[in-house]
């Protein structure tokens, strides 16, 4: 099964250019190892508010996304310390 990424507009506006570069090869990497892969064998689901979403941990960075028969909407590629405060807004909003 080809999963196909779709991502949020604030991940490219804002998410990456956050990001060093050496952080950032890392999270292309596990992006394309893991999740094309397996989504749900390397993620781990969320809860509470954010139950139906899952994250990806990357050293100090989560991906927080969700999986959909096809696809796999990205929501966030954030900082472990502001991940789910952010991550909830973009919800909401």
């Amino acid at each position: 099964m080809v999963l196909r990424f779709k991502y949020h507009p604030d991940v490219k506006r804002s998410d990456l250019p956050k990001i060093d570069a050496r952080n950032r090869d890392m999270i292309k990497r596990a992006i394309k190892e893991r999740l094309a892969t397996q989504p749900e064998s390397y993620g781990k689901p969320l809860q509470r508010t954010l139950k139906g979403y899952w994250k990806l941990r990357v050293g100090d960075y989560r991906v927080v996304f969700k999986v959909s028969s096809d696809d796999i909407l990205i929501l966030g590629i954030i900082h472990r310390k502001e991940v789910y405060r952010l991550i909830k807004k973009r919800i909401e909003a």
